[in-house]
C-alpha cells in the first residue's frame, strides 16, 4: 500500500470529493499543507464550500482531471474500474488509496486515535465525544459523518493528541484503521449488498476489535448478543455499558421532558447526573459510550455533563427544521428499521396531534432485505407517506424488483394506512392538503427527502 509522506505534503486528488467523509479528509489535508483537488459527479453545497476554501473541484469525472503531478489519488468505495478517472490514474501509474486507507494513515499521526463503530448511532456518538473533547479544551482533530454545529462543518483540524473518526463497516472500511480507543455501539444486519449474513458482519467487528493495541480500550455495548465472541481474548482492556448493573456503565432513573429529551443517573464507581438535549432512549446509550471514552481520557465530569447538555445534535439527526401553519417539521437520517423505530418512538413523546412520517427508502438492496421490518417500524407513525427509493450512484449494479410501492402495500397489510407518490411535488401537495395545526411531520431517510420539508418551509 502506498504511504503518504505527511512531512512533505504533495498533491492529493479525491475522486468523489463531495461525500461527507471525503470532503472532511480533503479539508484536513488542505490544512496540513497539501495541495488538494477533487471531482464529483454533481455540484452540491459541499463542493461549493470546498471551492470557497481554495480546493479545486471538477464537476464531472473525466480523464483530463487527472494530471501527472498528482502524488496520490483517493477513491470512495462507490468508484468502479470503469470510471474514467480511475482508468487515468492506472494509465499514468499514479498511486492510489481508498478513503478508509487514507483515514487509517491519518490516524497514525495522533497519540490517541478514537474510532466509533456500529450499525447505528456512529455520527451522534462521534459528535458527543467530539463535543466533550472541545469542552475540555483538548484541541482535537475531528472527522464526522454529519455537520456538527459547534464546528460549523464535519471536520476540524486540531493538534496531534486526539483524532476522532467514525468507523464504518461497509466494505470492511474500518479494518484499515489504527485506533487506540474503539467503540462498538451495536451490530445488526445492514449493507447486505456486501456482507453474506449477520455472522459475516459480526466477524468483521471482531476483526475491528482485534486492531486495538494492548494499551488500548474497547468500549462496547454489553447487550450485543453473544458479546463474548467480540471481546474474549482481546489484547486491549474492555469497558461495557448497558441497561443493567451487569455492565460497567448503566443508567438509573431515566426520565424524559416534554420534547423526549432524557435525564438519567449514570452508575459507574458512584452516581453522576446527566441531562441530554437530544431525544430518545437510544441517545442515552450513545451518551453512555461517549462518557466511558471521556472517563478513559480523564476528563472531568463537570465538563462531560456540560458538553452533553450543550450538544443539540448534528444535522439530519432529529433536526428541527421549522413550523408552517402550526405543523412542526423534523428531519432525520434514519434509514434502517432499528433507526426508524428509535426515531419514531422518540417522536411519540414529542408534542403532537398526528405523527406524520415521509419515508424515502435508501437503496433497492436494503429495501428488499428489510421490506417487512421497514413496514413494521413505520407503523409507529400515525400517517405514512412513501417517496421513491433513493439510488446510490455506483453501488447498485444489480437490478432488483422492489419499489416504495411494495413497502406501502406491506404497511397496509399490517393494518396501517399508507400512501405512495412518484414525485416530491405530489408529496408536498398531499401534505399541504392534509397536515393540520398541531401535527408533527418527520421527513426520514438517508437520501434527499429533507428537501420536502425545506420546500414546505420555503428554505
Amino acid at each position: 500500500m502506498y504511504q503518504i509522506d505527511f512531512r512533505h505534503p504533495g498533491k492529493i486528488h479525491f475522486v468523489g470529493i463531495g461525500g461527507i467523509s471525503m470532503s472532511g479528509l480533503a479539508e484536513i489535508l488542505k490544512c496540513a499543507g497539501f495541495e488538494v483537488s477533487g471531482s464529483d459527479s454533481t455540484q452540491s453545497d459541499m463542493t461549493d464550500m470546498l471551492q470557497d476554501k481554495g480546493i479545486s473541484v471538477f464537476i464531472g469525472q473525466k480523464e483530463s482531471n487527472i494530471t501527472p503531478d498528482i502524488e496520490c489519488a483517493v477513491f470512495t468505495s462507490a468508484i468502479r474500474e470503469t470510471n474514467p478517472e480511475f482508468q487515468a490514474v492506472r494509465k499514468l501509474g499514479i498511486p492510489s488509496l481508498s478513503r478508509a486507507e487514507l483515514l487509517g494513515q491519518l490516524m497514525k499521526n495522533y497519540k490517541v486515535p478514537i474510532a466509533v463503530s456500529g450499525t447505528h448511532g456512529k455520527t451522534t456518538t462521534t459528535s458527543m465525544i467530539s463535543e466533550i473533547l472541545l469542552h475540555a479544551d483538548t484541541d482535537p482533530t475531528l472527522s464526522i459523518g454529519g455537520i456538527l454545529p459547534s464546528i460549523g462543518g464535519n471536520y476540524r483540524s486540531g493538534g496531534n493528541e486526539y483524532f476522532v473518526a467514525e468507523a464504518c463497516e461497509y466494505t470492511n472500511s474500518f479494518l484499515s484503521f489504527f485506533p487506540k480507543i474503539g467503540v462498538i455501539l451495536n451490530i445488526e444486519e445492514d449493507h447486505m449488498d456486501f456482507f453474506k449474513d449477520l455472522e459475516d458482519i459480526r466477524h468483521s467487528f471482531r476483526r475491528f476489535a482485534e486492531l486495538l493495541p494492548e494499551d488500548g480500550y474497547l468500549v462496547i455495548n454489553g447487550e450485543i448478543p453473544d458479546v463474548s465472541y467480540l471481546t474474549d481474548g482481546l489484547k486491549c482492556r474492555v469497558v461495557t455499558y448497558g441497561w443493567s448493573d451487569r455492565y460497567d456503565y448503566y443508567p438509573e432513573g431515566v426520565t424524559h421532558d416534554g420534547q423526549a429529551r432524557a435525564s438519567f443517573t449514570l452508575c459507574h464507581g458512584g452516581r453522576r447526573k446527566f441531562t441530554l438535549s437530544v431525544p430518545g432512549n437510544h441517545n442515552v446509550g450513545n451518551a453512555m459510550a461517549a462518557i466511558a471514552v471521556a472517563d478513559i481520557l480523564g476528563i472531568e465530569t463537570e465538563r462531560i455533563a456540560k458538553a452533553l447538555k450543550d450538544f443539540t445534535g448534528t444535522d439530519r439527526r432529529f433536526e428541527y427544521k421549522g413550523q408552517i401553519g402550526g405543523v412542526t417539521i423534523i428531519d432525520d437520517y434514519a434509514h434502517h428499521p432499528t433507526e426508524i423505530t428509535a426515531t419514531l418512538t422518540a417522536a411519540r413523546n414529542y408534542p403532537h396531534k398526528t405523527l406524520w412520517c415521509v419515508f424515502q427508502p435508501h437503496t433497492h438492496a436494503r429495501t428488499k432485505t428489510f421490506l417487512h421490518e421497514f413496514a413494521q417500524a413505520l407503523t409507529l407513525a400515525d400517517q405514512v407517506v412513501l417517496a421513491p427509493i433513493y439510488e446510490v450512484t455506483g453501488r447498485e449494479i444489480e437490478a432488483l424488483d422492489i419499489s416504495s410501492g411494495h413497502v406501502c402495500e406491506e404497511i397496509r397489510r399490517l393494518g396501517k394506512e399508507a400512501v405512495c407518490f412518484p414525485t416530491f411535488d405530489e408529496i408536498e401537495k398531499y401534505l399541504l392538503e392534509n397536515c393540520i395545526n398541531g401535527d408533527l411531520l418527520i421527513t426520514m431517510g438517508a437520501g434527499d427527502v429533507y428537501k420536502i420539508g425545506e420546500n414546505l418551509l420555503g428554505l
